[in-house]
């Protein structure tokens, strides 16, 4: 079953992902027939829901830009349906590309390769001479993206520097009424943004981390380089979305690289100072924790989980009565990688250590 409405100018569809061949329903028809007169519309991924515009069209991209509040200086990621389309939008599938394509798409990967002149708008590729290609594996991105039948430039839904959105309701707190429409097809899966990597050189580059991770990729590829600026903070980043502090909720974020004894004690601290103190942490950690609010993002044994509900955690920490977060560190391996460039963003590198306590 299917069913939309009118909010406040911006259409919401409710969608069955169940439904057999979803291109055909009228409300993906109405969708991909407005992405294709430039306007904007905002769908779910398997990763985060996208807010898509035609590719081609630079009035309908900018579009993008003016409801986000993102700077233009910023690339956007393209999707496609079907890895065919590659040839007809870069100017070489590289063989380490062609080998990932093969082994992750569709899915949470974004392909970095030299662009096909004349093709995308130079509001899409941020006046490079490169462009990052993903394949979504969510059955409403395939079916919108096939019905549409172009390329689609599509940052995360959100106002720029707040948390991704995991679902149509994060969409619509955010922009009711800047965007034709929503599709809301159920929470998404992964939580995290898709993995970018540069495939322009003979080795893979991974520009930004996430759940597709590097080990992975070298199982495939045999090499591997991890971008040095996703630990250097003097290093520019190359990746789409990576040049400004992301994610960020509306109290101060500090990480916490310690134990929960560690995070504890920083929570006395600030509460000495007269503070409000919320905690995001897990359901591990959850009985050690004694503060204002306390927010459970997943488990210490589950990165995956944590991934998933780490937006979502921090959006609903903006409507808790405290005037400051913390949240401890995650190990960097597989996915945690990932988690922690999110965390760092959102926390403007802010990082507490045992030697920053009672200074």
């Amino acid at each position: 079953m299917v069913e939309g409405c009118e909010l406040m100018g911006t259409t919401l569809w409710i969608v069955d992902i169940n439904v057999d061949e979803l291109w055909e329903t009228p409300e993906i028809k109405q969708a991909a027939d407005y992405l294709c007169k430039g306007e904007v519309i905002a769908f779910p991924t398997e990763t985060v829901y996208g807010l898509g515009a035609n590719a081609t069209d630079s009035q309908a991209v900018k579009k993008i830009f003016e409801a986000k509040g993102r700077p233009s200086d910023n690339p956007l990621i393209v999707h496609i349906a079907d890895p065919k389309q590659m040839k007809e939008l870069v100017d070489e599938v590289t063989p380490v590309g062609q080998q990932l394509i093969e082994a992750f798409c569709p899915g949470p990967i974004s392909l970095i390769f030299k662009k096909k002149e004349g093709v995308f708008s130079e509001l899409v590729t941020a006046g490079l001479d490169t462009v990052a290609i993903r394949i979504p594996e969510h059955p409403v991105a395939f079916a919108l993206l096939r019905a549409a039948g172009v390329p689609v430039a599509a940052p995360s839904a959100n106002r720029s520097g707040k948390p991704s959105p995991t679902s149509a309701e994060h969409v619509m707190d955010d922009l009711n009424g800047f965007i034709k429409g929503v599709i809301d097809g159920g929470e998404t899966g992964y939580g995290l943004e898709s993995t970018v990597v540069d495939c322009t050189g003979e080795v893979p580059v991974i520009l930004r981390p996430g759940s597709i991770t590097a080990d992975a990729i070298k199982e495939v590829v045999g090499e591997v380089i991890v971008d040095p600026a996703l630990k250097d903070e003097k290093e520019a980043p190359r990746a789409p979305g990576m040049k400004y502090r992301h994610y960020a909720p509306d109290h101060p974020l500090y990480l916490v690289d310690g134990t929960s004894e560690l995070l504890q004690s920083f929570v006395n601290q600030f509460k000495r100072d007269g503070k409000r103190i919320g905690v995001i942490t897990t359901r591990e950690n959850q009985a050690k924790i004694d503060a204002d609010a306390i927010i459970v993002m997943g488990s210490q044994a589950d990165l995956s989980s944590i991934a998933h509900s780490l937006y979502d955690s921090l959006r609903k920490s903006d409507v808790l009565d405290v005037d400051i977060l913390l949240s401890l560190c995650f190990p960097e391996e597989g996915v945690g990688q990932a988690i922690m460039n999110r965390l760092r963003k959102a926390a403007g590198n802010r990082v507490l250590t045992q030697a920053d306590l009672a200074k």
